[in-house]
């Protein structure tokens, strides 16, 4: 789970870095199935932050990886 769950991180880091950010993998948790992520840069500190996380790393994640159950920000 861990190596796909870093693929789609690394798919998403030109999209991010087009505006100034980026995210890190922090933690992934296989028995829950939780991610923990830190964006940083410009996404660090943006007001559509929670949108950003939501609407794109943990839905590209959650593809690359289905049994993601959640994304959180650590």
């Amino acid at each position: 789970m861990k190596a796909k769950v870093e693929k789609a991180i690394e798919k998403v880091k030109p999209m991010l870095a087009a505006d100034g950010g980026s995210v890190e993998l922090i933690d992934v948790d296989e028995k829950k199935g939780i991610v923990t992520v830190r964006l940083t840069g410009a996404c660090g500190c943006c007001p559509h932050a929670t949108m950003t996380l939501k609407n794109v790393v943990e839905r590209m994640i959650r593809e690359a990886a289905p049994e993601v159950k959640e994304v959180k920000v650590g």
